[in-house]
């Protein structure tokens, strides 16, 4: 019997030591719930994982702008309602003065309330912001830079929207006068006209609000299905993880005995020469 080197004890406490660290491995993914905590365990499939992850978080912010997006057309159509409100106004009153019923002094009282009308309009369009950003001024009319929604993940994933100018101005009815049957005649067309200006923008703006909010659901789903198939790479099977672990807990205590068996014959050894 060799008694300088414990060959028995030495191959017990080297496989004892594997199996705690197995062990302590095993205990880290279950409390983590992942298979791959560190690129030891799985290089590739670390790197195709961080990669989606990547990937679903960029997904998850486009879902985001894209909802501030739908947030900037509502806030932009409020504006515009309170436009079309007053054009209205103002229609209804030109009509009204168009009616030879109505004596001067009668259409310089009903001119009146058509110019704050008009001033009304130039409020709106010269206060309307979104994020101190102004809406109706013409900053983000055709052929400015307009607002750019980023909707995806990646790089040049954007669409554009454009608000034109509503103001007095721009609708054609700065001015506007109803002091005479015919000036008031003539405005009820040149409201027309600025009405159907405002309506061809807030339809404009409704059908980008339809694109965002499909384009919102796409990219949510994209997010759910790479989330999953990450998962499947990443995440631990608990039922397998329990498994693995009881197995290990196992060879732990088998190899504690078998350590321990190997040291008693030593000490059996050292009793016989004493």
């Amino acid at each position: 019997m060799i008694i300088n080197h414990n060959m028995s004890a030495m191959n017990a406490n080297r496989n004892l030591d594997n199996t705690n660290q197995v062990m302590r491995k095993d205990m880290e993914k279950l409390a983590q719930g992942q298979r791959i905590t560190r690129a030891g365990d799985d290089a590739s499939g670390l790197a195709v994982s961080e990669k989606m992850r990547a990937q679903v978080r960029g997904l998850n912010q486009a879902v985001r702008n894209i909802n501030d997006g739908v947030s900037f057309i509502q806030t932009t159509e409020g504006y515009l309602q309170g436009t079309t409100e007053s054009l209205q106004r103002i229609r209804e009153l030109s009509v009204q003065a168009a009616n030879g019923i109505y004596a001067e002094e009668d259409r310089g009282y009903i001119q009146v309330e058509v110019s704050q009308m008009v001033t009304e309009i130039n409020r709106i369009a010269s206060q309307a912001q979104f994020n101190t950003m102004n809406l109706l001024d013409g900053t983000m009319a055709e052929g400015t830079d307009g607002m750019r929604i980023h909707m995806g993940a990646n790089t040049d994933q954007y669409s554009f929207m454009y608000v034109n100018s509503m103001t007095a101005e721009a609708l054609g009815v700065e001015g506007a006068d109803v002091t005479t049957m015919d000036n008031a005649n003539t405005l009820i067309a040149t409201v027309d006209n600025a009405l159907k200006t405002v309506n061809e923008q807030r339809s404009n703006l409704g059908a980008y609000q339809n694109r965002m909010e499909m384009a919102s659901r796409s990219q949510a789903t994209a997010s759910e299905n790479l989330q999953s198939t990450e998962s499947q790479i990443r995440d631990l099977n608990m039922a397998t993880g329990m498994v693995e672990l009881a197995r290990e807990q196992i060879l732990n205590q088998a190899g504690t005995a078998m350590l321990a068996q190997a040291n008693q014959s030593t000490a059996s050894v050292t009793r016989l020469l004493n």
